[in-house]
């Protein structure tokens, strides 16, 4: 998980963070500013230590409050949105609190989901394969949405974007972010070598540093210098300057801006953040069959929605769970301890910010496209056989990479979803039930009865005391096979009960 320290804060420093430079950050000439690259640079290294902090809070939060293994890192956005950004973390709490968010969730029928969790895998492998955060293997392009690159960045056209087709995969550091930090990677993971990844993305970054090489991520100008003399103090404690508290309370002048910046952050980290959560429950196999939740929910929600909060007053934009927490998974860290450890692992990380801010992004950018394979498992488990869940969920698949955003995504599957059921709801209740798709009784099976409140809010307004202990299910005796043992009984109300609390449906042999 440690390659987001560097990537996160490569993302922010792109956007020029607070730094001006004429018209902005897309401004060509900022690209030749050295004084505004010198700013940039000075932003990075705020937000290495302030994304190493709020994941080392963020994450032991999870692993100690939810039990949960699932690791937090910073979208980009920023300025601003930060003050909006502070204000969603607390309408966020009170979402969770009162259970609005897990009923979103919910709600979402079982094929989206699962192409939710495609869906990112392949939006994982895109990022990987840019330019700014991965290999360089894609380009923008003009005749063609994308384009294949693999130049350097130097010989990019500075008006297109584009390579010059002589010089197409020539990039020496293409080459070793595939052979050093891909392919190896993936013989050691063949062999089960623990700590794969990282020890690929080490590799390719100490190949990277020498300075005077074709592949140095110091190249001998004013911003190598300076990267390189903040590389050589190897140990230190960064004090973030330029991005601590920046937000604007007085909001009269930005009315208009804060209000769409509120509500934009709102529904698109609601979505992101489900996705990515149930994305990730579900890799580990912690989603419970008959409630379509996983266990310690609404905890999690609320540690997501206070580091957004405390993020912001970082300078940090909305913290989010972290979608690359597949590749843990994937070695077996699937509880808290794994979660609170990695937080530890994240506050030690903070003192040695020189190195996380100079690992390149062609290091990282094969294990996004490995964790990507590994999340394009749950493709086999959508259900194809009915197109109204197929073509929603492909839809979702689809549009989340090529539109560059989880959300977006999310947005068109399920209006989508809505659409085509809605209709063959209506036309099947208009001709009285003669008029049916051929296959509709292959439907993964949906509904809208899904409680609102939480169990822990029912069972307070029951007057329980103990409200946040869940209820012992009803036990059987009649159903007992064999001194020692009794089963709890399966009917309808018992089946009713287990999903408002959240338990599975499946029969549990219990010792008496």
């Amino acid at each position: 998980m440690a390659y987001i320290i560097a990537v996160n804060s490569a993302i922010v420093a792109d956007t020029g963070g607070t730094c001006v430079c004429n018209g902005g950050a897309e401004d060509p000439i900022c690209d030749t500013n050295e004084e505004y690259l010198l700013c940039s640079a000075e932003i990075k290294r705020d937000l290495v230590t302030a994304t190493a902090a709020i994941s080392a809070l963020t994450s032991f939060c999870m692993g100690l409050f939810a039990n949960l293994y699932v690791d937090y890192l910073l979208p980009r956005h920023l300025q601003i949105a930060l003050t909006a950004t502070f204000v969603e973390g607390w309408i966020f709490f009170a979402l969770a609190l009162f259970g609005m968010r897990q009923w979103l969730a919910r709600a979402i029928p079982r094929s989206i989901k699962l192409a939710t969790s495609v869906g990112i895998g392949l939006f994982l492998t895109l990022i990987g394969l840019t330019y700014s955060e991965g290999i360089g293997l894609l380009t923008g392009a003009t005749d063609t949405p994308m384009e294949l690159a693999g130049c350097t960045q130097a010989m990019l056209d500075p008006d297109t974007g584009l390579c010059p087709t002589s010089q197409k995969m020539r990039s020496p550091t293409l080459w070793i972010g595939i052979f050093c930090g891909g392919v190896l990677t993936v013989l050691l993971m063949m062999y089960r070598v623990k700590g794969a990844i990282i020890a690929g993305i080490a590799l390719v970054s100490i190949i990277s540093w020498p300075r005077g090489t074709a592949v140095t991520y110091f190249p001998y100008t004013a911003v190598g210098d300076d990267a390189f003399n903040f590389f050589k103090k190897v140990v230190d404690f960064h004090q973030i300057s330029k991005t601590l508290t920046v937000q604007t309370w007085d909001i009269s002048e930005y009315g208009g801006q804060f209000g769409l910046a509120l509500i934009t952050f709102l529904y698109v980290d609601i979505l992101d953040c489900t996705g990515t959560l149930y994305s990730m429950a579900r890799f580990a196999n912690l989603v419970d069959p008959v409630t379509e939740d996983f266990e310690g929910s609404s905890v999690a929600y609320m540690v997501d929605a206070i580091g957004i909060s405390i993020g912001a007053l970082l300078g940090c934009p909305p913290v989010t769970a972290f979608v690359e927490s597949g590749a843990g998974i994937s070695e077996g860290g699937k509880t808290g301890l794994t979660s609170m450890v990695t937080g530890i692992c994240f506050f030690i990380s903070v003192f040695f910010a020189p190195i996380f801010a100079s690992i390149p992004p062609w290091a990282t950018g094969c294990v996004l496209v490995l964790v990507g394979s590994m999340m394009m498992k749950a493709v086999t488990e959508i259900n194809w056989r009915y197109m109204g869940d197929a073509i929603p969920a492909f839809v979702g698949i689809f549009l989340m990479p090529y539109t560059y955003s989880i959300a977006d995504g999310l947005i068109g599957s399920i209006c989508l979803y809505i659409i085509i059921n809605t209709t063959v709801w209506v036309v099947e209740k208009i001709s009285g039930g003669r008029l049916v798709p051929e296959n509709k009784a292959l439907k993964d099976p949906w509904t809208w009865r899904i409680s609102v409140l939480p169990p822990w809010l029912v069972r307070l307004s029951k007057g329980k005391k103990d409200f946040w202990r869940a209820d012992p299910l009803p036990v059987d005796e009649s159903a007992s096979d064999g001194p020692g043992k009794t089963y709890e009984t399966n009917n309808s109300t018992d089946s009713a009960k287990r999903g408002q609390e959240g338990l599975p449906e499946n029969v549990v042999e219990k010792q008496s």
